[in-house]
């Protein structure tokens, strides 16, 4: 029996042969078009990455990155970061984080969120982190997409807006208790006067100088104590709500060198040149009040030296910023400040300093007479490498406008 023609017996082999070539163009066409469609399709992919604000990466399961978005470059200025560790690339680590979103996404097969502070190009950064599963048509999690969002400059606002709204509720008690307080301080100092004043007469009826010089020692403490006792009262009213202070136009160099002359003889028992003043020789005029602004300067200078040890340096610096005003720094290499009292540090009552030494109401009263004048006062500090104060102080209207 003969087998069966083929189609090359039928049409013969060249015709075969053609056919073929025919159908594997017509197939290369088509895998050119499917090139081209998906290569646009990765196009438009990227370009929504790349219009995400947030950072956006994808990560493999061995922590190497595969890919990241334009806003990656906005944050980090570093090289491509394609096969570099996540968490070296990130955090500058040696090995993965303690608390991985990314290793829990993994293991839970979902979507997993954190909250994380740490350092970017020297400066520390509140990041909301959401880690979520790339799955295969198995269901099962092949790569990890991370996104980065940067929020520090929402917590910021958030903190000072909680710490206001903190100030505003302890004004309001501050007042109540300041003059609940007032009333009888006012009674002990005008009788210790009285005392004072009639005391002289009853002791030379006792005829006993001893008891007199006693007694006029122990009033002289009650008045004295009673002074002391007055003037935290009027700390206290500082947070209470009151009529805007007396303002005017005023210089910042000259309430600076007018405290400084009143440092003259505490300054005496600190080595020379403890204090080194760099001032603007021009500065914008502000509108405020001269008498509180030096207290302010007063309060931070007085905190400066207490923090210094004998070899210690002050700087106090002035300057103009873009936006206007005048900025005031005073900077120390002292003691430092806690990360963790740092939060706390313009609280009413709260202070760093040993039992004795501070009530913890000066930097509270800085904070409340920054505010009123329109500024912000901002503290940068390092333990056993110093802090730097900064208040920024709006420039006079009239200033602004010309």
């Amino acid at each position: 029996m003969k087998p069966k023609p083929s189609i090359e017996d039928l049409i013969g082999l060249g015709h075969t042969k053609l056919g073929f070539f025919k159908e594997v163009q017509v197939k290369m066409g088509e895998l050119r078009q499917s090139n081209r469609e998906l290569r646009r399709e990765r196009q438009h992919v990227q370009a929504i990455l790349d219009g995400i604000t947030d950072i956006v990466a994808v990560i493999a399961p061995d922590y190497r990155i595969r890919s990241v978005n334009h806003s990656f470059f906005d944050l980090y200025a570093t090289q491509s970061p394609e096969g570099g560790l996540c968490y070296a690339v990130f955090r500058g680590r040696e090995e993965p984080c303690e608390v991985c979103p990314l290793r829990e996404a993994l293991a839970a097969n979902q979507v997993c969120s954190q909250n994380a502070i740490f350092d970017v190009e020297g400066r520390n950064r509140h990041f909301a982190i959401t880690a979520s599963p790339l799955r295969n048509a198995d269901g099962l999690p092949t790569d990890i997409l991370v996104v980065k969002r940067d929020v520090t400059l929402e917590k910021e606002f958030q903190a000072k807006y909680y710490h206001a709204e903190k100030m505003a509720t302890i004004g309001l008690l501050a007042a109540g208790v300041a003059h609940e307080i007032n009333n009888p301080l006012t009674s002990i100092q005008g009788f210790a006067e009285g005392l004072q004043r009639r005391m002289g007469t009853l002791a030379d009826q006792l005829n006993d100088k001893t008891l007199r010089n006693d007694f006029e020692e122990y009033l002289d403490i009650i008045r004295k104590e009673c002074q002391r006792c007055s003037g935290i009262v009027q700390s206290l009213l500082t947070f209470s709500p009151r009529k805007t202070a007396e303002m005017s136009r005023i210089r910042l160099n000259p309430l600076i060198r007018n405290v400084m002359r009143l440092l003259h003889h505490k300054l005496k028992s600190y080595p020379d040149e403890v204090i080194r003043m760099d001032l603007a020789p021009v500065l914008p005029a502000i509108q405020g009040n001269a008498a509180e602004l030096e207290q302010v300067i007063l309060n931070l200078v007085l905190n400066a030296l207490d923090a210094v040890g004998p070899k210690g340096r002050i700087i106090i610096h002035t300057h103009q910023p873009n936006s206007g005003g005048a900025v005031l720094v005073v900077e120390d290499d002292g003691c430092g400040i806690p990360p963790d009292d740092l939060p706390k540090l313009f609280e009413p009552f709260f202070t760093t300093k040993p039992v004795g030494k501070g009530i913890g109401i000066g930097l509270s009263t800085c904070y409340h007479i920054i505010q009123a004048h329109g500024g912000e006062i901002i503290v940068d500090s390092s333990p056993e490498k110093g802090s730097r104060f900064t208040v920024r102080l709006p420039a006079d209207k009239e200033t602004a406008r010309s």
